[in-house]
């Protein structure tokens, strides 16, 4: 094993083991000082129950990157924008925030990485027939997509394991990518992944159903901020020669993020249809409507990885077919899937109305 396989593996071991054993302690607290979630009419749980996993998995991540990566290359401000989003969890998990005060604090976090380190999108890469972006139009984009990124982590979050598990898988798949083709301008970006991944397998010990402690805003927000940047670098790493996805690079990104953006739109669109605010809360998320089918948590966590992992085989294999394509199919299959779900639910709920008659 050379060198960055062993610092790597001491990164990970190191967010993994303080995360595993942060997060009894940080339980043994919240019961103590009745820091817990109750449960209500949008929740699947039925018990009292902490929101502070974040805590463990921020712990982890951040104490085994600054210990065994170098804070170069947008690193350090990266970083930066997780203390911002951790401290905006940790108040919303302990005594609830306006919608507009976290997204003044993405706001923040975003600004850090974009104009400080100078993350961001910079070209369409031919969709639509649009290459390379003006620089104000590229800020703006790069906004949309980190919050529009980090948001979605945060909604799916609404089972045990479940956005844990989509996150490792995403991390996993662009450290993959960064590894092996990245270079040394991307190698700091595989200690992210594997630091991320390190401290939510340590977190997902105390996750999986029935969970002793949630994510909470905390993890979400931090997690969700940290994949859109790993996309972002991901995305632009297309541009440089040698790279396995070329300009397909966007669509297969969209493709390794398919189960949080597909349910976020969804939920947003169907809300708005309904005359709602799309940050309205409900219980109309995609693991909802797979929980109405009749199956268990763990059965939907596992459900949706696997569709996941799914839809990144299947637009990695196809990368060649270009943006155009890639992209189509991704929405074809969304539509479609939204129409099964939306029939099975016009069908369940007749079913409930003959029987209650």
């Amino acid at each position: 094993m050379n060198t960055l396989g062993i610092q790597l593996s001491l990164s990970f071991l190191w967010a993994f083991l303080v995360a595993l054993f942060a997060v009894p302690s940080i339980i043994y607290i919240a019961h103590l000082k009745n820091m817990l979630d109750t449960p209500n009419v949008r929740t699947v749980h039925e018990s009292l129950t902490p929101r502070l996993g974040g805590v463990a998995i921020f712990a982890g991540f951040m104490s085994a990157l600054t210990i065994f990566a170098d804070l170069d290359n947008g690193i350090q401000q990266l970083l930066a924008g997780c203390i911002v989003l951790f401290f905006v969890g940790l108040k919303d998990d302990l005594v609830t925030i306006s919608v507009t005060k976290k997204f003044v604090g993405q706001l923040l976090a975003t600004g850090i990485v974009m104009i400080m380190a100078d993350v961001r999108l910079t070209s369409f890469q031919g969709i639509l027939g649009v290459h390379e972006l003006p620089v104000g139009i590229s800020y703006a984009f790069t906004f949309v997509v980190i919050v529009g990124i980090t948001n979605a982590i945060n909604l799916i979050d609404g089972l045990d394991g479940l956005a844990g598990s989509i996150v490792i898988i995403i991390a996993s798949t662009f450290g993959y990518y960064f590894v092996r083709y990245g270079g040394p301008n991307y190698s700091n970006y595989v200690f992210v992944s594997v630091c991320l991944i390190g401290g939510i397998i340590g977190f997902l010990r105390y996750n999986f159903h029935r969970a002793s402690i949630f994510m909470g805003d905390t993890g979400s927000l931090v997690c969700g901020f940290i994949v859109s940047v790993l996309t972002i670098q991901f995305v632009e790493m297309g541009l440089k020669v040698g790279q396995p996805f070329g300009s397909s690079a966007p669509s297969v990104a969209a493709g390794i993020l398919f189960v949080p953006l597909f349910d976020t739109l969804r939920v947003f669109i169907l809300r708005m249809l309904a005359g709602r605010s799309p940050f309205s809360p409900d219980k109309n998320h995609f693991h909802h409507r797979i929980l109405a089918m009749g199956f268990q948590q763990i059965g939907t966590v596992l459900l949706l990885g696997a569709l996941n992992i799914i839809v990144s085989v299947c637009v990695i294999n196809f990368a060649e077919v270009g943006n155009t394509l890639l992209i189509g199919g991704l929405i074809g299959f969304s539509v479609l899937l939204s129409v099964f779900l939306g029939v099975y639910r016009s069908r369940s709920a007749t079913e409930q109305q003959r029987v209650a008659s």
